[in-house]
């Protein structure tokens, strides 16, 4: 697919057999299947969302293959990339171009957090081993990174570094961003409880792991404020959304998202140690959020 990306990129689980052992591949099929249906416009595995801290790096790679294999060009792929090491991470995005995805989503890497040189030459590193586009993951508060919009727009000066997913939760960084220096980079928000103001702000889209959950109102709410210009119908919806995503910004994300799967009916498997799966109460309090924005619930 062409690179022009808009729309709503889910940030996708990566499904697990029951005993979290295996990758279950049917499930990934059953999983992308199900968002192309809801209109979703993207896909981005192995995020934090696709718990790619726990992959192995066989497992890593095949998840690339899959969700590839899944889509089937009928939707974009970002593979997210991350390593401590910029020679696994030119591998890992090697593999994610020749797998067919559509462009890499990479983290800088962490732990031993590179300062603003490191980073550059970590980014146009990568950046000139693929030919396909990178999106920078803006996540200080994993990765020990924080930059500024002047720096994130620098970034965008490298070749081959075209988008930001921005899940700092700076509002104001964001905004700067897309008033003054959408030339340089294009920045989307990935910041859940900022999902209203980064499509209402301009941004072209949204890489959103709540999506994979409500597919159906995260599309609706891109249309609203990005296609329709309709402010009204936008906020009417996030009345509706907000309080899912604030939920899940106060719960383990990904145990948040995985139990979201399980309750509309579309398991995707247990989340991997050392993350624990929600408690029975945040499960039962989550499917009364969904049900009051009219998501059915099994």
């Amino acid at each position: 697919m062409a690179a022009e990306i808009r729309g709503i990129l889910a940030a996708i689980t990566t499904p697990f057999t029951a005993d979290g052992s295996a990758l279950d591949e049917p499930a990934m099929h059953a999983q992308i299947n199900r968002l192309v249906d809801a209109g979703i416009h993207g896909v981005v595995p192995t995020g934090t969302t696709g718990e790619f801290m726990t992959l192995t790096p066989q497992e890593y790679r095949r998840v690339f293959e899959v969700v590839n294999e899944a889509a089937a060009g009928r939707c974009h792929v970002f593979a997210g990339v991350g390593s401590t090491s910029t020679k696994e991470a030119i591998s890992l995005a090697q593999h994610a171009e020749k797998s067919g995805s559509t462009g890499v989503m990479l983290l800088p890497p962490f732990y031993a957090a590179p300062n603003f040189e490191e980073l550059q030459v970590f980014m146009r590193s990568v950046a000139e081993s693929i030919s396909i586009p990178v999106m920078y993951y803006n996540i200080p508060s994993s990765t020990g990174v924080t930059l500024n919009a002047e720096q994130i727009a620098q970034l965008g000066e490298i070749p081959g570094v075209k988008y930001l997913k921005d899940t700092s939760g700076d509002a104001v960084t964001m905004a700067d961003l897309l008033a003054n220096r959408s030339d340089k980079i294009k920045a989307f928000n990935g910041w859940d409880t900022l999902t209203f103001f980064g499509l209402a702000s301009g941004a072209e889209a949204s890489v959103w792991g709540t999506a994979t959950v409500i597919p159906e109102l995260a599309v609706a709410l891109y249309n609203a404020l990005a296609v329709d210009n309709d402010l009204s119908a936008g906020r009417e919806l996030w009345k509706k959304i907000w309080p899912i995503c604030d939920f899940l910004e106060s719960v383990n994300y990904y145990a948040g998202i995985k139990a979201g799967c399980e309750l509309i009916g579309a398991p995707v498997g247990p989340v991997r140690a050392p993350g624990l799966a929600l408690s029975s109460e945040q499960k039962a309090h989550f499917a009364k959020l969904l049900n009051a924005a009219g998501v059915k619930t099994v």
